[in-house]
C-alpha cells in the first residue's frame, strides 16, 4: 500500500510548462489518448513526471513475445530454459524499455508543444522533461516488480488498477453536481447494468474449457510414475464519429484478440510437449490428431473471449449513447483491467494465508 501511495504521490508532480486548461480539453477530445492515459495509471492526464506510466514496459513485453516468433534462441530461451531462461528474457525486456521510453516520452512531449500544451521554449528544459519521464517509467517498472515480489499481485497491473481506482471519487464528485431527479430511473438502471456487466466479466475471466489430459504409467525399477488426470485449461482470454470509432474499435479487438493467442498459445508446441511426458487427451490419437483437437477448441473459446472483450470494449461509447450523461460509463478497458487485478490478487493473498496456515501447525 505504501509504494502505491509512492506511486499517487508522483503522479501529482508535472513536467514544466503546463497549460492545465488546454490539457484537460485535449484528453476530453482525444479517444486514444484517454485509453493511453488509462495503462499509464491515470499519470498521464496531468502530464506527471511519471505520465508513460508502465506503457513501455508493456510494449517491450509485447514486442519481446512477438521476436520469439522470429528469433529462435529467444523461442527456446523463453519456453524450455526453465526459470533461469525467463529471468534472462525479463532482463532483456527492461533493457528494451529504455529505448522505448524515451522515445516516446520525446514523442509526446513534441506533440503536446505543437498543441502548446506544453509551453517551454528551453531546449535544455524540454529534454530534462524527457529525460525525467524516460527516468520515471523505469521507476514505476521497478516499483512494480518490489510489489510483485510480495506476492500479493502483480505490481504492474496493480499500478494500472490504483490509478483507474484513483478516478472514482471524481466521477462520483461529478454525477452527484450534475444530479437530475427526473433521470432517477436512468440511474437506477445504470446501477443494474453496473452490476450485471461485472458480473459477467468475472464470469467470462474466470470462465475455462477444461481438456482432460491422462498419463500413461511409467515403471522405473520397483516404482510406477504416472497413471494420473489432469486438465488443460483453455481460459477465455481520426475518428471522432463516435459509431465509426466503436465499430473500428470493436472489430480490432476481435482481430487483435485472435493475433496475440495465436503468439502466445501453439497447440502443435502442446502437443508436442504433451507426447514427450506421456500424457495424451483419452480418445484422441497423439501428435497432429491432438494439435487439431486443442486448435479447434480454441478456435470455439477465442471466438467467444473476443466478441465478449469487443462489447465491453465498446461498451462505454453505448452506455453513453443511451443515458446522454458522460460521468455515467461501465465497462471498457479500464473495467476489464480492474476486475482482473481484483481476482488475482485475491487469489494470490488466499495462497498465502493457507501457506500461514500450513506454517502454524
Amino acid at each position: 500500500m505504501a509504494l502505491l501511495v509512492v506511486f499517487r504521490f508522483m503522479a501529482t508532480i508535472p513536467v514544466p510548462g503546463v497549460d492545465v486548461l488546454r490539457l484537460k480539453s485535449f484528453f476530453e477530445g482525444n479517444q486514444l489518448f484517454g485509453l493511453l492515459n488509462i495503462f499509464s495509471g491515470g499519470a498521464m492526464d496531468n502530464l506527471s513526471i511519471v505520465m508513460l506510466g508502465v506503457g513501455p514496459y508493456i510494449t517491450a513485453s509485447i514486442i519481446m513475445q512477438l521476436l520469439t516468433m522470429l528469433i529462435p534462441a529467444l523461442k527456446e530461451l523463453y519456453h524450455e530454459e526453465g526459470e533461469i531462461g525467463r529471468q534472462k528474457f525479463n532482463q532483456y525486456t527492461r533493457y528494451l524499455t529504455v529505448p522505448l521510453a524515451a522515445l516516446q516520452g520525446y514523442g509526446l512531449l513534441v506533440l503536446l508543444r505543437n498543441q502548446e500544451i506544453v509551453t517551454t521554449q528551453s531546449s535544455l528544459i524540454f529534454f530534462s522533461s524527457v529525460f525525467a519521464v524516460t527516468a520515471g517509467s523505469m521507476f514505476l517498472m521497478w516499483l512494480g516488480e518490489l510489489i510483485t515480489e510480495k506476492n500479493i499481485g502483480n505490481g504492474i497491473s496493480l499500478l494500472i488498477f490504483a490509478g483507474i481506482v484513483s478516478r472514482l471519487p471524481i466521477d462520483l464528485k461529478q454525477t452527484l453536481v450534475t444530479y437530475d431527479a427526473s433521470l432517477l430511473f436512468t440511474y437506477l438502471a445504470f446501477a443494474v447494468v453496473s452490476i450485471v456487466v461485472i458480473a459477467g466479466v468475472i464470469i467470462v475471466t474466470e470462465g475455462e474449457r477444461a481438456i482432460p489430459i491422462a498419463y500413461a504409467k511409467r515403471i522405473r525399477g520397483n516404482r510406477i510414475f504416472g497413471g494420473s488426470m489432469a486438465f488443460l485449461p483453455s481460459s477465455a482470454v481520426f475518428l471522432q464519429n463516435q459509431f465509426v470509432y466503436g465499430s473500428f474499435y470493436f472489430i480490432l479487438v476481435i482481430l487483435f484478440t485472435y493475433f496475440y493467442t495465436a503468439i502466445t498459445f501453439d497447440p502443435d508446441q502442446i502437443s508436442q510437449n504433451l507426447q514427450k511426458q506421456g500424457g495424451f487427451i483419452p480418445g484422441i490419437r497423439p501428435g497432429g490428431s491432438t494439435a487439431e483437437f486443442i486448435k479447434r477448441i480454441l478456435n470455439r473459446v477465442v471466438l467467444i473471449g473476443a466478441i465478449f472483450l469487443g462489447t465491453i470494449a465498446v461498451l462505454p461509447i453505448i452506455v453513453q449513447y443511451f443515458t446522454g450523461i458522460a460521468t455515467l460509463t461501465i465497462g471498457g478497458t479500464a473495467l476489464l483491467i480492474a476486475v482482473s487485478v481484483v481476482l488475482e490478487s485475491m487469489k494470490q493473498i488466499k495462497s498465502q494465508l493457507i501457506m500461514r496456515e500450513y506454517e502454524g501447525f
